[in-house]
């Protein structure tokens, strides 16, 4: 069963950082592509950001390109997500989903998802 949880969410200033852990159950992490996704009140859920399964390549939208990092350490089954300079347009619900055995942006390549945690950033 795959199962994956996400935590480290929490409320900061504008200009901290936080990092976001995704735990997933063992044996279901590789060699799968892993992504974070947010959602905002009131908007769509919107791809955040990939990394392959080995974790040589990284995949990020414009907006937090430059901000945020993502990492994996595949022998704890552990995605990161490093995220600096953080601004209210960052408050959201994050989501971890596994992705396919390449790296894709669309939601619905994703199968399994976190239950989220929520990143409030106040100005």
């Amino acid at each position: 069963q795959v199962r994956l949880v996400e935590s480290g969410g929490g409320l900061v200033q504008a200009g901290a950082a936080l990092r976001l852990s995704c735990a997933a159950s063992r044996g279901t992490f590789s060699p799968y592509s892993m992504g974070w996704f947010r959602q905002a009140p009131q908007k769509n859920r919107e791809f955040v950001g990939a990394i392959s399964w080995s974790g040589d390549a990284t995949f990020y939208t414009d907006s937090v390109k430059g901000r945020f990092t993502i990492s994996r350490d595949n022998a704890k089954n552990t995605m990161y997500l490093h995220m600096n300079n953080l601004g209210p347009e960052d408050t959201a619900v994050y989501y971890c989903a596994r992705g396919p055995t390449d790296w894709s942006t669309d939601r619905y390549q994703y199968g399994y998802w976190g239950q989220g945690t929520q990143v409030t950033v106040s100005s």
